[in-house]
């Protein structure tokens, strides 16, 4: 859903990784992991036949399909693209069942690797796979692959979700500056509210924005190791930590000058429109989203680095948030193909060729700055490098879809429950952990 938006509209704002090292892969896709063939020889896979299913369309498929030529070209196997659609699992369910799935898929959430893995549907990557992760990745992303001690997936292509974005004019009329840290943050909100403009506009409408606002002040107030233990429900949503992370968000949406439109109208404000009221009515300084708000800010009249900026999210506590989106490559064919080319994806050759086409945002750490196509890309991607073990995938993509991913339930609904009595932590955290206890049952 959010994640699939966030694909698509990357175009208008790739955030990229600017590398902290450069150094190259040293293995080479192929059959057997083994170097490639000589010049002149024949290709390794010439003949083999490949079928790869992804969420994409559009732009976003053809420049997936420009990698893939890429990978053509180097191996010789003819690759053919199928969409699965946004339902992911709706496309790949009756083809796993009737023992017919791609070589290759590319899953939106994590949680499907865990899933398909229980179901026996994927294949375990080859140690040269597993060799090009440990090269390019952080151990976080090989874990996230994962299940049960293998190694099946591989983060091919990411989103960035801890931005702010803001109306320059809007700032300018206040005479404030972006904030590096919350305090700054609410004290520049308060400045901008009192230059008579609200300043935020809040997507209430879904509960998965609201997610995203969690999620970042709890990684920054809570830390990593209590960020994955409330992603696998180890503690529970009465801990401490999180009425912490709650009690900084009601410094915004408990004050009715913050929040355009106050509670009730946040509520009714649905993505795009929240955007829309900060670009196009100006009626609000800011929008709290991912890099696919930047074509939302475009399409209501502002230039993306003029009108339309952005700042990394403020650090709340002792870390600065750094929370992804992305897509997970898997096998679910016992191929030599299927392997050669979750190893290329996994490439820092491979993570090159797509970083210089628009709408893609590279997990691989030495994925070079200089292959991105625009200042602001390689500006925003610092901050994943940067943040090196302490970038976390969004939490409510990795909890089961009944607490983290569904309309008007779980822990949507209770965060829209909060936005609309925010003075209530308590029984937003029982409600939270009573919603947890059914999910994780």
């Amino acid at each position: 859903m959010r994640n699939a938006r966030a694909a698509a509209i990357l175009a208008g704002l790739a955030v990229a990784a600017a590398a902290c090292g450069n150094a190259p892969t040293t293995t080479e896709p192929t059959a057997s992991g083994s170097a490639s063939a000589p010049a002149g020889a024949a290709k390794p896979l010439q003949g083999v036949k490949l079928e790869v299913a992804a969420k994409w369309t559009g732009k976003e498929q053809k420049n997936f399909e420009e990698v893939l030529k890429k990978f053509t070209e180097k191996t010789g196997a003819q690759v053919t693209y199928a969409s699965t659609g946004e339902d992911t699992g709706a496309y790949l369910g009756p083809r796993i069942q009737g023992k017919n799935p791609p070589d290759v898929a590319i899953l939106p959430q994590p949680g499907l690797v865990q899933q398909y893995a229980k179901q026996n549907a994927l294949k375990p990557l080859t140690d040269a796979v597993i060799k090009e992760i440990d090269a390019n990745y952080t151990p976080y992303w090989k874990e996230l692959g994962s299940a049960d001690g293998k190694v099946y997936g591989v983060l091919v292509k990411a989103a960035h979700k801890s931005l702010v974005w803001y109306r320059s004019s809007a700032f300018d009329e206040a005479a404030v500056q972006p904030p590096t840290n919350w305090d700054e943050l609410i004290k520049a909100a308060q400045t901008i509210a009192d230059s008579g403009t609200a300043p935020f506009s809040l997507c209430g409408a879904h509960g998965w924005t609201l997610t995203d606002l969690f999620e970042n002040v709890y990684l920054s107030t809570a830390g990593p190791e209590n960020y994955d233990k409330l992603s696998k429900h180890e503690i529970p949503w009465t801990d401490p930590s999180v009425a912490t992370a709650l009690e900084k968000i009601q410094q915004i949406v408990g004050k009715k000058e913050f929040v355009l439109d106050g509670t009730s109208g946040a509520l009714q404000t649905d993505f795009p429109t929240c955007v829309t009221k900060v670009y196009s009515t100006k009626k609000a300084a800011m929008v709290i989203e991912a890099d696919f708000v930047a074509t939302e800010a475009t399409q209501s009249g502002a230039k993306v680095g003029e009108e339309a900026k952005v700042f990394p999210f403020p650090k709340v506590g002792d870390t600065a948030p750094v929370i992804l989106g992305g897509d997970v490559g898997v096998a679910m064919k016992d191929s030599p193909g299927a392997m050669a080319l979750l190893q290329f994806l996994a490439s820092t050759e491979g993570g090159s060729i797509w970083a210089k086409l628009p709408g893609y945002l590279s997990p691989n750490k030495n994925v070079s700055p200089d292959n991105y196509p625009d200042p602001l890309t390689k500006q925003l991607g610092q901050t994943i490098i940067s943040a090196g073990d302490s970038v976390r995938y969004d939490m409510s993509d990795l909890a089961p879809s009944a607490f983290g991913g569904t309309d008007g339930k779980g822990e949507w609904k209770v965060l829209q429950d909060f936005l609309r009595n925010p003075s209530d932590i308590k029984g937003a955290q029982t409600k939270l952990e009573d919603e947890a206890k059914k999910a994780w049952k």
